[in-house]
């Protein structure tokens, strides 16, 4: 009796994975083993990624509160401890957009902490 191979969804799951790595560089795209482990490894680094996004905004709303804190002679440091002494509960991405978009809002919250 012939060995039964489910031929149909080999050729699917190989067809799914060449679809994702249509535009890659080589035989990235074309070569079967090679777009595997590709497209693995690009998983892997979408992944860490999602996570690494969220350490990059922060630290960028950080860098804009410091640089709008500044103007005001305060450092970064001082006026979060500042805003947590007097229970104001507005988080960094907020305070960052004021400081940018906002600065007369910024710098009304500024008095209110100093």
């Amino acid at each position: 009796m012939p060995r039964s191979v489910n031929a149909v969804a080999s050729r699917a799951r190989r067809k799914k994975i060449l679809k994702e790595t249509r535009g890659y560089f080589g035989s990235g795209k074309n070569v079967w083993t090679v777009a595997k482990n590709i497209w693995e490894k690009g998983q892997q680094y979408a992944y860490r990624d999602r996570r690494n996004k969220k350490r990059n905004f922060r630290s960028l709303w950080i860098i804009r509160i410091n640089a709008g804190v500044r103007e005001y002679g305060m450092s970064y440091s001082e006026f979060m401890g500042k805003i947590h002494e007097k229970n104001i509960t507005i988080n960094r991405k907020t305070l960052a957009d004021l400081a940018m978009n906002n600065p007369e809002a910024f710098k009304a919250i500024v008095d209110s902490v100093k």
